[in-house]
């Protein structure tokens, strides 16, 4: 018998959210996946861990949301998602990035955990990703050159309140501020995914003409930060004579790059600009490469609510479940929506609670996003929602 259950709190600590999500589940658990604001210490939850369950923890922006609502008050939010699949199999790794190797350090992480399995040399139907923010692109060529292009990578980056890098991965046994996380999943049910945003593409286009690291120098051949003050009505001004951080300001207007276009419309992979450099360059939380096109991206509060349940649904229909076939979700939501729509984060739950049929699911907030496109490419990006929906019965 497949169950899923989850659970949230605000004020209380990891073990205790923990021991309570356990008390719901149906079954002895096969998986649990942790997500807490960097302020807790993990071991309150791990001292409480059964032996022998795969487990996947990592921080998260404020806190994180189930369906009973947002905990992100005080920043202090934390809550489990626990899975107990009998026939399936589940594995999970934790490996610290050593000498900036972060392909390794996935490409090692995905090795172990597929060892956990008892399925090494196979490739999962999903595999569920963590890591600290920076490489991310790398991390998924890493877990790409072991598996293929085949297998759906959903996930999202660690994070802390306030992007001052306190953010950390952990594990039954230890944490860790710089590591890839990694669980392969072999369910008996069906599962589905989908990865979007809540953000249109205007008619404002440029390409890049010149890039270092994640770094936009010029657009155009003109300056980066001038050319997107230009476009989005001098919302960076202040920053642009001697830099500065411009996260807030931009969170409204990122900058899409479409990718997988199916039937006539292209799904759009978004970069968030959170700072110009004091050269005058635009700094974002992903790559973007040379000679790539950049759209003009907007957004509104609302579209941010909305939007959640209905990538939900897109992951319903791709498994071909309606809401009373599932048993719950991994949600991811970037903190950079989150924080912009933070007093109105209950409507998002409330959103997904209803899309998903009042199941279970945990939702973490994360510095960047991955998931999978419906025409089978995996990338990271930023501002957006990943969502993974599990069916109740068996195939």
């Amino acid at each position: 018998m497949f169950s899923m259950a989850s659970c949230g709190s605000n004020s209380q600590e990891p073990g205790t959210v923990l021991a309570k999500t356990l008390e719901k589940l149906a079954g002895e658990p096969s998986l649990i996946i942790g997500g807490m604001a960097a302020t807790h210490d993990p071991r309150s939850a791990v001292a409480g861990m059964p032996e022998g369950v795969s487990f996947h923890g990592a921080t998260s922006c404020l806190g994180i949301m189930t369906d009973e609502g947002a905990f992100i008050e005080q920043g202090r939010g934390c809550g489990f998602l626990a899975i107990a699949d009998p026939d399936g199999a589940y594995g999970s790794a934790v490996v610290p990035v050593e000498n900036g190797d972060a392909g390794a350090a996935a490409e090692a992480a995905l090795s172990l955990a597929l060892e956990r399995a008892g399925r090494a040399g196979e490739p999962p139907e999903l595999i569920w990703l963590t890591s600290t923010p920076g490489a991310e692109e790398t991390v998924i060529a890493g877990l790409q050159n072991l598996v293929g292009l085949g297998v759906p990578i959903c996930g999202g980056s660690a994070a802390d309140n306030e992007v001052a890098g306190q953010w950390f991965l952990f594990d039954n046994e230890q944490t860790y501020d710089q590591a890839v996380a990694v669980s392969v999943l072999f369910p008996s049910v069906p599962l589905g995914y989908a990865f979007h945003s809540g953000y249109r593409p205007t008619p404002t286009r440029g390409r890049v003409t010149e890039t270092r690291g994640r770094q936009i120098v010029s657009i155009d051949n003109q300056p980066a930060a001038q050319v997107y003050n230009r476009w989005t009505g001098d919302t960076i001004a202040h920053a642009l004579d001697t830099g500065g951080v411009v996260l807030s300001d931009t969170t409204l207007y990122p900058l899409g790059r479409s990718r997988d276009a199916i039937s006539g419309f292209d799904y759009f992979l978004l970069s968030h600009p959170d700072a110009v450099t004091e050269e005058g360059a635009l700094s974002l939380f992903s790559n973007i490469a040379e000679g790539d096109e950049i759209t003009l991206m907007e957004g509104t509060e609302d579209n941010l609510i909305q939007r959640a349940s209905r990538v939900a649904q897109h992951a319903l229909e791709m498994a071909r479940l309606d809401e009373g076939q599932i048993a719950g979700a991994l949600v991811i939501y970037c903190a950079g929506c989150m924080l912009t729509v933070q007093n109105r984060m209950d409507e998002v739950a409330q959103g997904l609670r209803q899309t998903l049929g009042e199941k279970p699911f945990l939702g973490n907030f994360t510095f960047g996003e991955q998931g999978c496109f419906i025409g089978g490419s995996n990338h990271h990006g930023n501002l957006m929602i990943s969502v993974v929906v599990f069916g109740a019965h068996s195939r």
